[in-house]
This record gives C-alpha cells, sequence and structure tokens, in this order.
C-alpha cells in the first residue's frame, strides 16, 4: 500500500509470477495491478485486480477503510487484470454501488452474468461524482485499449486516474520508466495512436498534477513530463529524435549478421546513435518498441524458401498491424542462390504511410565480399543523409 495524499490510497498489489503479459509479453520483473482508494464523506475504490490477488487487494481496502466501508466501486476498464475480482467486492460489499459506462456493464455481463452489479451507477462521458472535498470527472477514452475504457479526474489533488494509459511493466516503482513503458504502449496501445491523441486532447482540459495508472508507478513532477511527452510522439507515430538507426537482423550462420555489426560500425563512425537486435534471440516487443524509438530502421535478413525468414517476416507483420509510418527504412538481403528478401520486405512496407526507402539495398550472395561490403559501406554514407 501506499499513501499518494491525505485521503488517497494506492491499494493495488505486486505479481512476481507472471512470465506472459497478456500471453505474449515477457515481464522477467513482474508487474503491478493498481488499485485506489480516495476517502472523503463518500468513500470511493478505484478498479479491481487480477483474480490470483483478490484476498490481498480486499485486505488492503479493509486496512485503509479502518472499520468503514467503500461507497462506489469505479470500473475503469474491464480488462480482466483489473475487473477480475468486481465480484469478491461486490459479495464483500454489497451496499456499495459499482460504477463505469454502458460498455462497462455490457461488458461486466459477459464475463460475470447479469446479476453481478444489482446495484449500479452508469455514467455519461464528462459527468462528475461529488465525494465531500473531492470531486470525480469521468473522461471516455474509447480504445485506449478496449472500447469501454474511461479515465478519472480528481479535482482536489488534481490526480488522474488513467486506466491503463502512462503504465509501464516491471514491479519496481524505482526503476526507469521510459523503457517498460515504451514496450508496454507500441505493444499494446500502439496500433490506437488516433483514439490515444484524441483522449490526451480531453485531458489537456484539466490542470494535472498526478499520473496514477493501472500499472507502474504514479507519475508526478519530471516523470511525468517525460511520460506526457512520450505519449505525443507515439500517438503520434513521430520518433523519439531526429537521429538513430535501429538495426534489426536474422542469421543462419552468421554472415548476415556480421553484415549488420559491420553497418553499425560504419554508422558509429560516422557519429549516429545505433542499436542492433537479434529478431531471432531478443525479446519480440522489445524489438517492436526499438523501431517505434528511432527514425530509421534497418531490415537485415535471409532469403528463406523464398520469402523472408520468419523473424522477420514476424517483426514486420507486427510493426504493421500497429501502423508504423513516419520512417525511413533500408534493407539487407542475404540470398545464396535467389535473394527476394528485399523485394518482399518493401512491398509489406509499400502499405504503411510516409515510409522512405534508402535508395541503397545490399545484396549478399552468402558471404561479404569487396562488393557487397561497398554496398554496406555506401549504406552507411546514404543513411547519415537521410
Amino acid at each position: 500500500m501506499q499513501k499518494l495524499s491525505a485521503d488517497i490510497f494506492r491499494v493495488g498489489v505486486i505479481d512476481r509470477q507472471i512470465d506472459l503479459f497478456e500471453g505474449m509479453y515477457a515481464v522477467p520483473e513482474g508487474v503491478t495491478y493498481n488499485s485506489y482508494v480516495i476517502k472523503d464523506e463518500k468513500t470511493a475504490v478505484i478498479d479491481s485486480v487480477d483474480g490470483a490477488f483478490g484476498c490481498e487487494w480486499l485486505k488492503n481496502i479493509e486496512t485503509v477503510l479502518n472499520g468503514t466501508k467503500p461507497d462506489y466501486l469505479i470500473v475503469q476498464h474491464m480488462e480482466p487484470d483489473h475487473s477480475a475480482c468486481v465480484a469478491e467486492f461486490v459479495k464483500k460489499y454489497p451496499d456499495a454501488a459499482v460504477i463505469g459506462n454502458r460498455n462497462t456493464f455490457v461488458m461486466m455481463e459477459e464475463f460475470f452474468g447479469k446479476d453481478i452489479a444489482p446495484n449500479r451507477i452508469t455514467v455519461k462521458d464528462g459527468e462528475q461524482l461529488s465525494l465531500g472535498k473531492h470531486t470525480l470527472k469521468f473522461v471516455f477514452a474509447p480504445m485506449v485499449h478496449w472500447p469501454e475504457v474511461m479515465v478519472t479526474y480528481e479535482t482536489e489533488t488534481k490526480t488522474l486516474f488513467s486506466a491503463d494509459a502512462f503504465g509501464r511493466f516491471g514491479a519496481d516503482d524505482n526503476a526507469e520508466w521510459m523503457d517498460e513503458a515504451r514496450r508496454y504502449y507500441i505493444g499494446i496501445v500502439g496500433k490506437y495512436g488516433v483514439q490515444v491523441k484524441g483522449a490526451l486532447k480531453k485531458i489537456s482540459e484539466y490542470e494535472i498534477k498526478a499520473v496514477a495508472p493501472l500499472h507502474g508507478p504514479c507519475l508526478t513532477g519530471k516523470a511525468l513530463n517525460e511520460a506526457m511527452r512520450a505519449y505525443l510522439l507515439w500517438s503520434d507515430y513521430k520518433p523519439e529524435s531526429d537521429r538513430g538507426t535501429l538495426i534489426a537482423f536474422t542469421s543462419v550462420y552468421g554472415h548476415t549478421a556480421a553484415a549488420a555489426r559491420m553497418l553499425a560500425d560504419e554508422l558509429e563512425k560516422r557519429g549516429e546513435q545505433v542499436k542492433v537486435l537479434d529478431l531471432a534471440r531478443d525479446d519480440w516487443a522489445e524489438c517492436v518498441a526499438q523501431a517505434f524509438r528511432f527514425p530509421k530502421l534497418v531490415l537485415a535478413t535471409t532469403t528463406y524458401n523464398a520469402d523472408v525468414f520468419p523473424a522477420a517476416r514476424e517483426f514486420i507483420d507486427r510493426l504493421t498491424e500497429r501502423n508504423y509510418k513516419n520512417r525511413t527504412v533500408a534493407f539487407i538481403d542475404n540470398g545464396t542462390w535467389s535473394p527476394v528478401a528485399a523485394k518482399i520486405m518493401r512491398a509489406k512496407f509499400e502499405k504503411c504511410a510516409n515510409i522512405k526507402f534508402a535508395e541503397t539495398e545490399v545484396i549478399i550472395r552468402s558471404a561479404l565480399n569487396g562488393q557487397s561490403i561497398a554496398k554496406v559501406k555506401a549504406l552507411a554514407d546514404e543513411l547519415i543523409t537521410l
């Protein structure tokens, strides 16, 4: 538990046992499921936690309430890592009203049945609820990243309870925010940049001094400013800086990897910031997140079964399904007898908006030789100018 202000408490739980978030994102450092209590003339609990932690969560609430009972449970997001314990809450506190929007209750009945929350309050976008000195304003944020999502602005402390927005992986509040927040956002929310921009515009009407997300630490001061800047860039599909290149490669026998690392060396000699990732071995969500971080991407891979090596093909699919755009892309293709990977990869990226392709294309026949080495250096020269 954490006291955020005189009347606001974080009562969520830490999950260090989880291996895959949403069944696909590696979380070796665990994850938090945040929930909050606002004590006033009326007391509100905001969101619940994953079903494995219901007893711990209810005990945290009981400790904070110290003999009193909650008046409301506000359900901002129906994803089960935040709503799985609604039924347990209703059973323990049957007099408390469950607050959500129309879509919230449709999903709630799908998950739990029609009798889950007989005492309910359905709110509309922009509607307010007074707890006493604390007033809550409900702001709908559909598709950030489910259609029922809403966030809650508390007027007294100017805290935004932001649902999944501004969250990050990892259970340590003191860990660096950006990398795991980027991997979280791009992986989970990245497809919905238009909707995120819409939500950001709506909350810009409010003075926000703190953000309390459903995953990760609460944000204030410099950390909050950094998070807001990042979300503005990410939702607009803009790179985080004007310079820098991600080189993402796959390699069967090491020759394509050698070309990728040679290009990295050549770019670094020319003063470029470079990151090199192995698409077959490095965390796929980190690879995708880094592609959105940098303005330039080089894909170095082999032609495989007259197509693109599977790890590279999957990487491209994961980029394009998240609306990858506004970048420069280049290719290194290793095809021992019939190189076609570059052509196929280019066709995939041509479906993306505002993609500029490097003119220099490196074709390797099995292993680097004088001709392909010269092409690698030429590609480095071109990338520096882009």
